[in-house]
């Protein structure tokens, strides 16, 4: 019998880290056809043009970086370098076959990553902080690997935003980051057809203080 591909919501559904080992070590292979060219998956390059139009540069960290979408745009405008960070070995290993990251660093973020403090001037993030994924006590881990003044640009499911703690998350950072703007931006584009088509998300971009 022929295993059922993975779907978005399976993703949405993940429930531990072990979870996400699994279903995207099955989806990494075809990832950017049967999901972003399917789907016509557009908030990676939203995200990468709010780092970009916000003065960001490297070195970039890009965390849930995945098969490398985010980071291949941020490379087309221009930006590097650029590490990747993301839970899945498989995934980085599509990453790494694009040739566009200076390092891979295979890390549950929730643990912390294995990088000195404000080793990075950015970081960058596209459909992470999403259901099934990473919540707002992902931001805790990334500030201290970021240098004083990082730009960062982190999409955020917007359905989830306010339910998710997002927004008193951003209010109990106060202080320790500024110049906190949300653009609310499709997740896929025009010719989309699945069941969540007409989602948004959130580009929230700041710096840290």
């Amino acid at each position: 019998m022929t295993r059922k591909p993975p779907s978005l919501s399976d993703a949405y559904a993940l429930n531990s880290p072990e979870e996400s080992r699994r279903l995207y070590a099955d989806w990494a292979a075809d990832y950017d056809q049967s999901f972003a060219t399917a789907e016509d998956y557009i908030l990676h390059i939203h995200t990468a043009r709010a780092f970009q139009a916000a003065h960001g540069r490297g070195p970039v960290l890009d965390v849930g970086a995945g098969t490398g979408l985010c980071g291949a745009v941020l490379a087309d405008l221009g930006i590097g370098p650029i590490d990747a960070t993301d839970i899945s070995t498989e995934m980085l290993h599509r990453a790494e076959a694009k040739d566009i990251y200076r390092d891979l660093i295979e890390a549950n973020l929730l643990d912390g990553l294995p990088v000195a403090p404000g080793s990075y001037a950015g970081i960058v993030s596209s459909g992470t902080f999403t259901s099934g994924h990473i919540g707002p006590e992902g931001f805790a881990p990334l500030l201290p690997v970021a240098r004083r003044g990082a730009v960062f640009a982190i999409s955020i499911n917007a359905r989830h935003y306010e339910s998710a703690g997002f927004a008193r998350a951003f209010q109990t950072l106060m202080g320790r980051i500024r110049d906190l703007s949300l653009t609310e931006v499709p997740i896929y584009g025009p010719k989309a057809t699945g069941a969540h088509k007409d989602d948004t998300a959130l580009i929230a971009v700041f710096r840290k203080s």
